[in-house]
């Protein structure tokens, strides 16, 4: 917990003074500000955005996928406005070199020797618009920076600024030109966020909205109060039970028979990998902090457990073949896998009663 009178100031949300984030109440009203900021732009996605800021308080990357045309990139451009910080946006496509991305050698004749030329990752922000239309020399270049942080160029490595966070996305539906992320890379994402079509009564408000001057979102947050969150969301308190929990999810996707589904054996070829236990309690840590807790319960992980198990889990053949979805496997999981349930004693029980302001009936 840091010191008020040290604390960086915020510019003001929407003409209201910025917020102390000393406690989790503090943070969350100021992470609601900036998701409200979000809103006012995007027409729901409520869930993409919030697991936009999930990612960034866990430190981690965000992959979106979804039909062209569903406020992808618009989300991306606004999210990165509400938070502050530098931002830049990469077209991915086939004729991409690694070169272009993370910076280049150039000699210059006047002083006889190379200089080092930064490419346009050095951003607290990447957009990486269709990332699976760039070639494997260029999704190798990627793993480096979302995995170290750093690029190498010339034996020289470099790192990025701080916060930093890559949010991709990509297109499900084309196949021509298009080079499918592989399982390595897909793992480095946290979170993977389909995103879909909006709905009926969204459509017409969309309509309403960008038909005439769209409005646009206002700074929130600045990096260095970004670094004070996500250094908050990592001290969020976790439970030995909700670990253990946490286990156990990541568990019943390797050896599923053992937790009573033995149909998915031969569902499931690769079970999700030790970052997905790591990447469940930094997402259900951050998750905790948006609501206002310093305390994760089992309900964060199950909120976020879809996003991050699902692209970290290879099917097999036959279950392609059925239409099975990753998706499908992990809500199965979860609905076989059971949470630990929370016992309170008298005083406990009356501290959370006033805590989330319940009064309790007769």
């Amino acid at each position: 917990m840091t010191n008020p009178s040290t604390e960086p100031s915020a510019p003001p949300a929407a003409g209201q003074p910025p917020v102390a984030t000393t406690d989790a109440a503090g943070a969350a009203k100021l992470l609601g500000q900036a998701i409200e900021q979000v809103q006012r732009v995007i027409v729901g996605q409520e869930h993409m955005v919030e697991q936009l800021m999930v990612a960034l308080l866990a430190k981690g990357h965000c992959l979106l996928e979804g039909v062209p045309g569903v406020a992808k990139t618009l989300a991306v451009r606004s999210f990165a406005t509400v938070v502050g910080g530098k931002f830049a946006r990469i077209q991915f496509t086939p004729d991409l070199v690694p070169s272009d991305i993370v910076g280049t050698r150039i000699y210059s004749a006047r002083q006889e020797k190379f200089d080092i030329a930064l490419g346009p990752v050095f951003v607290n922000f990447v957009l990486a618009d269709e990332i699976n239309r760039a070639p494997a020399k260029v999704q190798s270049a990627m793993l480096e920076l979302m995995a170290e942080q750093q690029v190498s160029i010339g034996g020289q490595t470099y790192p990025v600024p701080q916060p930093f966070i890559v949010i991709a996305t990509q297109n499900p539906i084309e196949s021509e030109g298009v080079y499918p992320l592989p399982e390595a890379q897909r793992d480095r994402f946290l979170l993977k966020v389909d995103v879909p079509y909006p709905r009926g009564n969204e459509e017409f408000e969309i309509l309403r909205r960008m038909s005439v001057s769209p409005p646009k979102a206002d700074p929130v947050l600045n990096p260095d109060l970004v670094r004070e969150l996500q250094d908050m969301a990592s001290n969020v308190f976790v439970h030995n039970l909700v670990a253990e929990y946490v286990v156990r999810l990541v568990l019943a996707t390797r050896t599923p028979e053992e937790f009573g589904m033995p149909d998915l054996v031969p569902v499931i070829q690769i079970g999700a990998s030790p970052r997905a236990t790591l990447g469940l309690v930094a997402a259900a840590r951050a998750l905790a902090l948006i609501h206002g807790r310093d305390y994760v319960l089992p309900t964060d992980v199950q909120a976020v457990a879809r996003d991050v198990m699902s692209h970290r889990i290879v099917l097999g053949f036959d279950a392609v073949a059925d239409n099975v979805t990753p998706a499908q496997v992990v809500e199965r999981i979860l609905a076989m896998v059971p949470p630990p349930t929370p016992v309170w004693n008298t005083q406990q029980r009356q501290a959370a009663h006033t805590q989330h302001r319940y009064q309790p009936q007769g």
